[in-house]
């Protein structure tokens, strides 16, 4: 697939427009040197040597009128912290992963995505093995998976924390089902959850005219039978309406499925929400919005690698995207992934030990 050009953009051009228009082709320029130049700022004494970067800048997430003051002050902290970054802009049909392919291939070994949850899964299936880092400035819609490592939701403590922060490396969900394989950081879900997940997504970026379409898809659900095979030795057999496999402790709008999620433990969560009326699900989703809620009816294996088989076949999401409807097979890859995250004490994962067993049936008390 022939890469996209990039396009560099002029910071007055973004300012007085609001909206990324590409600058002359005899003019083209890093945008990060043309800042420097047009707002004529006088550079802070950095007590870094230069660092290099790739900043994937997602104009489209979060509120979109707001992009260009919000890169205007990313490139601005950037020049304060002593990094020099070159801009992508993302646009509707990007593709991005062969941008991020070619940045580390010439040496770049920091990648910042600045977007939200969506942007990050579009770069980080090409990082994962890799030498480069992730960087996170969140200025998405939900930031969860900013939020789950410890990450700030401003534009400065975000940039700083890529001089300051912790090197983290941590695990990444892989699932296939039919044809189908992608990459997860935050969860895949399987059933009910994969139903109703565009509508509760549109409500959450304020479209509550799909409030009807996520009651009605829960009032017309059915629950399937699930056959499990869990480190390809125990089989479980049983019906649910739902099945979530967990990698991080915050999931969807920041929901604690439970405190014993880990983004470093080398293991999936799988809660499967069996005996459970539709009833009892709702009441456990109002229940969960103020912390993690225990029901001896969910219950939670944490294994390497499972497969599951379900009748009639359920819907298989991955980080909100669609796979095809067939077998189900996840598994952990331990520490895939290195991102810049935050401090011990915000950094979710780090909050609790690796746990030594690797089966679990139940929630823990």
């Amino acid at each position: 697939m022939a890469m996209e050009k990039e396009a560099q953009y002029s910071l007055v051009q973004l300012m007085e427009t609001g909206i990324p228009q590409p600058m002359d082709a005899n003019d083209e320029r890093l945008l990060y040197d043309g800042f420097i130049k047009e707002t004529n700022m006088p550079k802070k004494t950095a007590s870094h040597r230069p660092l290099r970067a790739k900043l994937i800048f997602n104009a489209i997430a979060g509120q979109s009128d707001e992009s260009p003051r919000q890169l205007a002050d990313i490139l601005t902290e950037m020049q304060n912290c002593n990094i020099l970054p070159e801009v992508y802009m993302v646009h509707p049909n990007s593709q991005v992963e062969p941008v991020v392919r070619s940045a580390i291939k010439g040496g770049i070994n920091l990648i910042v995505v600045a977007g939200g949850d969506g942007t990050i899964d579009s770069v980080m299936g090409v990082m994962i093995g890799s030498s480069a880092t992730l960087g996170i400035i969140p200025i998405g819609t939900r930031n969860n998976l900013a939020f789950n490592l410890g990450i700030p939701d401003t534009i400065p403590g975000a940039v700083a924390l890529l001089r300051e922060g912790r090197r983290l490396k941590i695990d990444v969900g892989s699932v296939r089902s039919g044809h189908t394989r992608r990459w997860f950081l935050e969860d895949a879900t399987l059933g009910l959850l994969s139903d109703i997940y565009p509508f509760a997504d549109s409500v959450q970026h304020g479209d509550l005219t799909q409030i009807g379409n996520l009651l009605s898809t829960v009032v017309s659900s059915t629950p399937s039978r699930l056959r499990m095979i869990l480190e390809g030795r125990k089989r479980v057999d049983m019906s649910a309406y739902m099945v979530l496999i967990a990698n991080m402790p915050y999931i969807g709008p920041r929901f604690q499925i439970s405190p014993d999620v880990s983004w470093n433990d080398n293991l999936l969560d799988v809660f499967v929400f069996s005996d459970m009326s539709k009833l009892d699900l709702i009441s456990y989703a109002v229940q969960s919005t103020g912390g993690a809620v225990e029901d001896a009816r969910i219950k939670h294996y944490r294994v390497k690698r499972l497969t599951i088989r379900s009748n009639p076949p359920m819907p298989v999401l991955a980080d909100g995207m669609p796979l095809d409807e067939g077998s189900v097979t996840a598994q952990i890859h331990s520490r895939a992934l290195a991102v810049m995250g935050g401090a011990i004490h915000t950094a979710m994962g780090e909050q609790s030990q690796p746990h030594s067993h690797k089966l679990q049936k139940g929630i823990r008390k």
